[in-house]
């Protein structure tokens, strides 16, 4: 097969800017659908993994652009706010071209996502359809942001490693950025722990000219209209076109792939948009395979095993070309469960059948470690003592596995599956535990925490995670969440507490799915820091962005759990 290739054409946006584009291409002289990529990342680096060769050969046109302000294309990068009507220029301009016959779907993952869903709702006729992986449904909650505390580790990692130091040779040649500047991000960007580390978190300096749009997005602690303006989920509505969602159940963006897979069902602007299509694998960001040091989960769920972009041209065939390959007739939903390590095809999310059950917190007032008194059942509180803890954030409890992204995402480094036993011997991480299960139990679904608490504080944040205990001792992690209590009503406005009052909590430990096998045990850990995944908190009520560590102060944290106060742990039980 020969391939033409157009490299670097300029394609002009209604102001002007012009964007590098190129475009592939088989011999073939009729017109045909194309499958555009628009990336952050450099189209040159991303030809390979595109899987380009995979579309020509099933007959479409394939478009790889740099997004404005970012290697061959001009302009400023701001991300998510130009993309919109970038892409809407991006797409009259191939629907014009010869090679074209009108017909437009859109692939990637991650801020490729990004861009095809604020398209979607775009003013964009000629796309036909898109497929968009690992990507989230807001770039406030689940992105920038998870319960009101600020996604620091991923926030600083794809700043100042993905975006920034990408950035720097156009700005040294631009004469807007000195070797010195330059000396600083490479220093960050090789010491990143150190700059986790870095109080106040809004005073980075080596961000202030390579990437001005971090300071913005901190000085944003609310889910305000600066993000409202580019969330996908404000506008389902306007989007007609039918969706694919592909995540994966370590991905950081998980809840927004299934938050858009639900928003369009049900806010869908068309009949074909209300019928939306998910996979969910059991797959890390960056991390499509399927072992990790801690888990294995078999070959069939390796994702090029699976073949997701064979999903999403058969996907396309159906939707643009008309094709009846049979992609009707199927459930529109497929998962990957874990500990049965088999791959299954649902009606839809949540699964019909689900049973939420609650699994309420009980001890003697020493759930402190897993070698506390903490367990977990069905049956409600009698009276009893409150756990305790100190929070002290300078000695947050750190980030071990979980859906988040630090460096070495691409080996699942820091994500996935990892082992927690020895993060469960801190006094401040309480763990509450089922006895060894005598049958299997799956758990699938959305998973949620509710605690009542108190707080020597005005402010602190309160964290939950589901984990499976293995027999050999291993602690391993399912899935998390956090909530900041002065969001605990909502991510739009701050409200403090009042010291010693008592408060409830609902903390959205986002999704799992995962067969809790015989002999194994069921567990929640309750603490008050995830750090660096998340900022920490300093419990002073204050602009938390704008302290440094002088600011901090302990805070003294009680979880409740009595007939008055049933903290429990609602989990999506499926009984087949």
């Amino acid at each position: 097969m020969e391939i033409r290739v157009s490299k670097t054409v300029m394609v002009p946006m209604r102001d002007g800017v012009e964007l590098g584009t190129d475009v592939f291409r088989t011999e073939a002289e009729d017109a045909r659908p194309t499958v555009l990529l628009r990336l952050p990342y450099d189209k040159e680096m991303s030809v390979a993994s595109s899987d380009v060769g995979k579309y020509l050969t099933a007959g479409y046109v394939v478009v790889v652009q740099d997004t404005r302000g970012r290697f061959t294309s001009g302009g400023v990068f701001n991300p998510f706010f130009d993309e919109r009507a970038d892409g809407e220029d991006t797409l009259r301009w191939i629907a014009e071209q010869s090679w074209s016959d009108g017909q437009v779907v859109m692939a990637g993952a991650s801020y490729f996502g990004a861009t095809q869903w604020m398209l979607a709702a775009g003013d964009a006729p000629a796309l036909k359809a898109i497929a968009a992986n690992i990507t989230s449904d807001s770039y406030y909650e689940g992105w920038t942001y998870q319960g009101g505390a600020f996604e620091l580790g991923f926030i600083l990692t794809w700043t100042v490693g993905n975006l920034a130091l990408a950035a720097a040779g156009r700005a040294i040649a631009e004469g807007t950025l000195g070797p010195e500047a330059f000396g600083a991000l490479v220093s960050a960007t090789d010491n990143i722990h150190e700059l986790f580390k870095h109080t106040p978190i809004s005073d980075i300096e080596v961000l202030s000219k390579i990437a001005p749009y971090y300071a913005d997005w901190v000085a944003h602690p609310t889910d305000d209209e600066f993000w409202k303006s580019t969330a996908p989920r404000e506008r389902y509505e306007q989007v007609s076109i039918p969706t694919l969602n592909i995540g994966g159940w370590y991905d950081l963006f998980l809840n927004g792939t299934l938050k858009n897979y639900v928003g369009m069902k049900t806010r869908g602007g068309s009949e074909a948009a209300r019928k939306p299509r998910l996979v969910i694998g059991p797959w890390a960001h960056g991390v499509s395979g399927s072992d990790y040091p801690w888990r294995s989960f078999g070959l069939m769920a390796n994702g090029m095993v699976l073949d997701t972009t064979g999903m999403q041209i058969r996907f396309y065939d159906r939707h643009v070309r008309g094709i009846q390959n049979g992609l009707d007739d199927e459930p529109p939903v497929k998962l990957f469960v874990m500990g049965a390590n088999v791959w299954r095809d649902e009606a839809d999310w949540p699964l019909p059948d689900t049973k939420f059950t609650p699994y309420y917190l009980h001890s003697g007032g020493n759930a402190n470690s897993s070698a506390g008194d903490g367990s977990l059942s069905t049956e409600a509180p009698g009276e009893q003592r409150a756990d305790v803890y100190l929070y002290d954030p300078h000695h947050p409890v750190p980030t071990v596995g979980g859906q988040t992204f630090l460096p070495g995402l691409t080996m699942g480094a820091n994500s996935g599956p990892r082992d927690r036993s020895e993060l469960e011997t801190r006094a401040d991480v309480l763990c509450f535990s089922t006895p060894v299960l005598e049958h299997d139990t799956e758990v699938t679904g959305p998973v949620s925490l509710i605690l009542h608490v108190t707080s020597s504080a005005v402010d602190t944040d309160f964290t939950g995670a589901l984990v499976d205990v293995f027999p050999d001792g291993r602690a391993v992690i399912l899935t998390e969440g956090i909530l900041r209590a002065r969001y605990r009503n909502s991510v739009e406005q701050a409200e403090l507490m009042e010291p010693g009052q008592v408060y409830e909590l609902t903390i959205d430990l986002w999704a799992t799915a995962n067969v809790f096998a015989a002999g194994h045990r069921i567990r929640l850990e309750v603490s008050s820091s995830n750090f660096p995944r998340f900022d920490r908190n300093s419990n002073t009520g204050g602009v938390i962005a704008d302290e440094s560590a002088a600011d901090f102060v302990p805070a003294v944290n009680r979880i409740l759990h009595d007939p008055l106060h049933p903290s429990r742990l609602v989990l999506p039980i499926i009984d087949r």
